[in-house]
């Protein structure tokens, strides 16, 4: 097993990815001052992007039914755990894009290779953020003590 997303779970026999693309932005706005250059402010974080792309030959991997699942996934519009099959949890995600490009067809028209691509945005806070906003608890307590 290689990642599992929601039940679908990616190895050899589904849909075997040869890349992972992953792409993160961070927020940042710029506070214009008289007489100065801006001072830019960090205000969290953007986007995370994970992309999956890969190959399919449907005599040996997955083929039709395995994207078809991903299209059904993709279209309850469900966000979805990703977990890498080393155990690292990625987080929750939905489906922003699928495209597949068909090439080298049997007598039939079905497809002996398929090229996929496989979009997806995390739609849940990271453990990091969480962390950034954990309350002590410390707050006003102190308040008579120090001067």
């Amino acid at each position: 097993m290689m990642m599992v997303f929601g039940l679908f779970v990616f190895e050899l026999r589904t849909a075997p990815y040869q890349n992972l693309g992953q792409e993160s932005t961070f927020r940042h706005v710029n506070n214009s001052r008289v007489g100065k250059s801006p001072r830019y402010q960090y205000i969290g974080r953007g986007e995370d992007k994970i992309t999956l792309g890969g190959t399919l030959y449907p005599e040996v991997t997955g083929g039709d039914v395995s994207l078809a699942a991903l299209r059904t996934m993709a279209y309850t519009g469900k966000a979805y755990p990703l977990i890498e099959g080393t155990g690292g949890i990625y987080g929750m995600f939905v489906i922003t894009g699928i495209s597949e490009t068909r090439t080298e067809f049997f007598k039939d028209g079905k497809a002996r290779k398929i090229e996929f691509s496989l979009s997806l945005e995390k739609v849940s806070e990271d453990l990091r953020e969480m962390l950034a906003d954990v309350d002590l608890g410390f707050e006003g307590q102190w308040n008579g003590f120090v001067r």
